[in-house]
């Protein structure tokens, strides 16, 4: 599929460039063939990532490792590559011409899914909005977790000896860029963005078939929904196995949370539209689930069996709010349910009334903000004028000073970037002398 401008100066699609043979297409082809496609190579490569492993012990919300009742990263990734595997499955039977056309596969899906947050640093989205303060100081790019999960598979990964990242299929690249573009100084595309400008070569292979336009490719509209939908879901799952969702409050203070839900300023069509979508969601709670949350959770068979038939039956209504748009001379690649879409955002809005707004909560992260703006000043006035790095830096993160186009600030970015919490929190703790340690133990691995 390609997209040209007509001379109106709208977006038009031509016919099948984007075939099968493009999509397939690798900058290097350094492996040698196996039993496996190409799409499947990529997934399993990504599965395969130290990045990936390390999601383990990145913060989906509350820190990892505090409990078990949370999700990390890593366990919130998985739940994403499946619904989005499934969700590819579902529209490949139900629209597969539509399919063909715009280039679905489910290991193309599933693959962007497990890549979808390799670039979360430690601590979650504090520890992105810190990045970013610290790094866009000397470096116009800043810090994103897209990007710098773009960066991680086409750059930081190792996985060759004479070639940067896991070189991935045009397709599954294509699917990763949840945002199409660089950074700009203002307006949507200054909070959020996909790509950083030492991946300009990366970028334009990806987006070669699709240049002229900034919609996202069928599979990246697949993987941002399965994120959407499997973190609206499971992070208030999460919350009510351990009774932090007060739901009292959540079906009394309505106005609140679909204020907040439409970013406080919705028209009158879109007021309806989120009022009608709350009652929807409260009606079926409170029908459907009334005793699971009028109770103290306390994980009996009878509340875990209605906790799972719950999330089942939201996550399988919102696989069922999305197609693949029929109309094929639009660059946009698919069509939703807007009310269900609605819902979704509700369902987040809730968490993040509720839960991250919370004074607990906000005081673990001013804890963890500063851990991430003292591991980047020491990283940053230690380093040595001979290396490039600071003496003390672990040797796993050396390999990243010389990476083509890397700042000093894209250096020091990159190193924190690549470790696990309690990496961060270890490292921090050593060069700060609060804790010593042992010569014998390297800490990063």
């Amino acid at each position: 599929m390609e997209v040209k401008r007509s001379q109106k100066g709208g977006c038009s699609l031509t016919t099948d460039s984007w075939n099968i043979s493009h999509r397939r297409e690798r900058r290097h082809n350094k492996a040698e063939p196996d039993q496996r496609n190409e799409f499947e190579r990529d997934r399993d490569r990504l599965l395969y990532s130290s990045a990936f492993h390390r999601l383990a012990g990145i913060t989906q919300i509350v820190r990892a490792g505090e409990a078990n009742v949370f999700h990390t990263r890593q366990q919130h990734t998985i739940k994403v590559a499946q619904v989005g595997r499934r969700l590819a499955q579902k529209l490949l039977f139900e629209q597969r011409d539509e399919a063909n056309f715009r280039g679905l596969d489910p290991e193309v899906v599933e693959a962007a899914c497990i890549a979808h947050d390799l670039g979360h640093p430690p601590f979650g989205h504090i520890g992105e909005h810190t990045l970013n303060d610290l790094v866009i100081q000397n470096d116009d790019d800043g810090f994103e977790g897209n990007a710098q999960s773009f960066r991680i598979i086409t750059k930081l990964a190792v996985r060759f000896p004479d070639v940067d990242g896991i070189d991935m299929t045009r397709a599954t690249l294509a699917a990763c860029l949840k945002y199409p573009w660089y950074r700009s100084k203002a307006g949507k595309k200054s909070k959020k963005w996909s790509v950083y400008s030492s991946e300009k070569d990366e970028f334009d292979f990806a987006r070669a078939h699709h240049a002229e336009h900034e919609e996202k490719t069928l599979e990246a509209e697949l993987m941002d929904w399965a994120d959407d939908v499997a973190y609206s879901v499971h992070d208030l799952e999460d919350f009510h196995r351990c009774n932090a969702l007060p739901w009292q409050k959540v079906f009394a203070e309505k106005d609140k949370i679909i204020s907040h839900a439409a970013n406080g300023c919705p028209s009158q069509e879109e007021r309806i539209r989120f009022d009608e979508a709350y009652d929807r969601l409260k009606g079926f709670l409170e029908g459907t689930y009334s005793e699971l949350l009028s109770e103290p959770y306390e994980g009996g068979r009878e509340q875990r069996e209605q906790l799972r038939r719950m999330t089942s039956q939201l996550i399988g209504t919102y696989i069922n709010s999305v197609k693949i748009n029929t109309d094929r001379s639009s660059p946009k690649a698919v069509t939703f349910d807007e009310d269900k879409v609605c819902e979704v955002k509700i369902l987040k809005q809730i968490t993040r009334d509720y839960i991250i707004g919370s004074p607990t909560l906000s005081a673990q992260q001013y804890g963890q903000q500063r851990i991430i703006r003292e591991l980047f000043e020491t990283l940053t006035t230690g380093s040595n004028g001979q290396t490039g790095y600071p003496d003390f830096l672990p040797v796993r993160l050396r390999y990243l000073r010389p990476m083509a186009g890397t700042s000093p600030a894209r250096f020091v970015c990159d190193c924190i970037a690549s470790l696990s919490e309690s990496e961060a929190i270890a490292l921090h703790s050593r060069l700060t002398g609060a804790i010593t340690g042992s010569v014998l133990d390297p800490i990063v691995r």
